[in-house]
This record gives structure tokens, C-alpha cells and sequence, in this order.
């Protein structure tokens, strides 16, 4: 009989656990009127520090009302989504959505946007009883799909 060969201890990066992928949608309310230069300050951050954790996603702001997806690790997504909390910025946030999923339907932009005035409105009619965007009026798996649907007609700008 031979000798047991020596087992090498484990690399901590094969011991690391696999990172759990999630999906959170919301809903809020500006809480001041949202210009063209404070939406692109927002996006220019968020395309700026979104990559480095993993994050991506897509965000729709319409008459200072604001639909966002964000995708990521569970520990990022939570700890962003609780910085927009916090944000003065926003008021009556609602969570719509939260899973855990297999892969990403934003994982092209590190923050998306739907510039909805260049939208058809028959668009956001489908989804809801009036063709402006009212996220809080319709349940999470209704704005989820409205996102799909911009997603798949090309309609979100702005690439990784």
C-alpha cells in the first residue's frame, strides 16, 4: 500500500461561497422636480461607481416619478438600495420587486435609462390604465415586464 499523497489546504478563493445573484425593482417620488442635469448627474455616478460592485440596471424617471431595476450580489444590491433610501432626494419609496435569479436581464448597462418622452405611449398603455409611468398604480411583475419590454425594443440607452 502507498502512502496517502498530501492534500494541499484549499485556496481561499475556492472556499469562497458562491455570490448570490438578485433583482430588486422600486418605485419613488422625486422629491424636487428632476431636470435633464440632475438625471444626468445621477446616471454619470452610477455608470461611474455601478461597475466596480457588480451593479447594473435600469432606471426610468418620468413626471418625478422614479422605476429603477438593479441587479447585483445580494449584499450589493442591499447596501445600494439602502443609500437610495436614505436620499433626500426620493420620497414614498416602494419596493415592488425582490428575487434571487439565475442571470441578469440588465446586465448591458451599468445604469440604463429610458428616456420616456421619446416613447410611445401606446407602450406604457399596455401596461397600465394611462400612458404615463405609475409603477405604484400597477403590481412589481407589471413594471418588471414594462422593463423587459423596453429592454427587448431597444429602447434603453446608455451601454456599459
Amino acid at each position: 500500500m502507498s502512502p496517502d499523497p498530501i492534500k494541499s489546504p484549499t485556496p481561499p478563493e475556492s472556499r469562497r461561497k458562491p455570490t448570490m445573484l438578485v433583482r430588486l425593482v422600486y418605485a419613488s417620488r422625486a422629491a424636487e422636480p428632476v431636470g435633464a442635469e440632475v438625471m444626468n448627474a445621477i446616471l454619470r455616478h452610477s455608470r461611474q461607481h455601478n461597475p466596480a460592485h457588480g451593479i447594473t440596471g435600469v432606471l426610468c424617471c418620468s413626471g418625478g416619478v422614479f422605476l429603477q431595476a438593479l441587479e447585483g450580489s445580494r449584499a450589493a444590491v442591499n447596501r445600494l438600495y439602502a443609500r437610495i433610501v436614505a436620499d433626500a432626494r426620493h420620497r414614498e419609496i416602494e419596493l415592488l420587486a425582490y428575487e434571487s435569479i439565475v442571470e441578469r436581464r440588465f446586465a448591458g448597462w451599468a445604469m440604463g435609462q429610458v428616456p420616456l418622452s421619446r416613447l410611445n405611449p401606446a407602450l406604457l398603455l399596455k401596461y397600465s390604465a394611462s400612458a404615463a409611468l405609475d409603477p405604484f398604480g400597477v403590481p412589481g411583475a407589471v413594471s418588471l415586464a414594462l422593463l423587459d419590454e423596453l429592454a427587448a425594443t431597444a429602447s434603453i440607452v446608455g451601454q456599459l
